[in-house]
């Protein structure tokens, strides 16, 4: 054991990271607002896999709708990983349901180079709701009952998508988004709702794809209605000599709710960034910057100009 901590922090350290989980979306796209560099390659991609495994990070996030992304990741060796994947929605045309999705998840696993994955979600979670729905959730279950899928469950963009889901199905994992804007999952009571349950918590867009990382003078124009929260957001940035990268991950891993925060990096040495930030303890009140405005905190409403 390194001298320089102790036990206690050595242990601290070790529980920060393996609540840390790496989004792999940029692996197979190119992702994120503030990304510069595009998609990454495949050998800058082996090199951030070894090195959050180094770290003490197990987990990774995937979909089959993430381009190559599970290429990759077979390619490069899952052994040690624990892999969270996604369905895409199952066409509106389909004949077998359950055949269908059996076939997207052998595809899945194939891709990947591994007989197992510890999580399947649902990528639209409203498909079980329509008429199929029930008939996708045994699906799930069944790959869950043939130990193929050791967790299920669905990845949400708004909390009130449980509150038609919970009442129907039981889930084993939910991912949300959440982070210093977008506090929704624990201001409308279903973090603590979920956890009450049981029911495993993933978050993601911790840095909001990277808007809260970009400098004052590179937001986009298309954010200036909320240059009130940018001002306040910088500003207390510098008066607290903190970097944006540390105060966005002390947020998320402040919520012990929270069992894995999703983080993404274009780079190591990025991945090498966001890990430093993590290993440090925040010490200062973070200021209130929550917003229930969908044009800012859902990426899917960003139309950039």
């Amino acid at each position: 054991m390194d001298s320089c901590f102790s036990a206690a922090q050595v242990q601290e350290r070790l529980e920060r990271m393996t609540r840390l989980a790496l989004g792999t979306v940029q692996f197979g796209l190119r992702y994120g607002i503030a990304n510069q560099g595009g998609q990454v390659s495949r050998p800058e991609a082996k090199s951030m896999l070894r090195f959050a495994l180094a770290n003490d990070i197990d987990t990774l996030d995937t979909a089959i709708a993430y381009g190559s992304s599970e290429v990759c990741l077979g390619e490069a060796g899952m052994q040690g990983f624990k892999l969270v994947t996604k369905l895409p929605k199952v066409p509106n045309d389909c004949e077998d349901v359950k055949r269908w999705i059996q076939e997207q998840v052998i595809a899945s696993l194939s891709r990947l180079g591994v007989t197992s994955v510890y999580g399947l979600l649902l990528h639209q979670s409203d498909q079980l709701l329509g008429s199929n729905g029930t008939l996708v959730f045994q699906a799930l279950q069944e790959l869950k009952d043939n130990g193929q899928v050791q967790k299920v469950g669905v990845s949400i963009y708004s909390p009130a998508e449980l509150d038609l889901l919970i009442p129907k199905y039981r889930f084993d994992l939910v991912q949300a988004p959440f982070n210093l804007v977008d506090r929704r999952l624990y201001s409308t009571g279903w973090m603590q709702r979920l956890k009450d349950d049981d029911i495993e918590i993933h978050t993601r867009s911790v840095f909001l794809q990277g808007l809260l990382l970009m400098s004052q003078a590179d937001i986009p124009y298309m954010f200036s209605p909320w240059n009130e929260l940018w001002e306040k957001w910088y500003r207390w940035l510098s008066e607290n000599e903190v970097s944006a990268v540390q105060a966005c991950l002390a947020f998320s891993l402040s919520f012990p709710e929270i069992d894995r925060v999703v983080i993404g990096a274009d780079s190591q040495r990025q991945l090498a960034q966001v890990v430093s930030a993590a290993n440090k303890s925040l010490d200062v009140y973070i200021p209130d910057l929550h917003s229930n405005d969908q044009n800012l905190i859902n990426p899917a409403k960003w139309n950039p100009e």
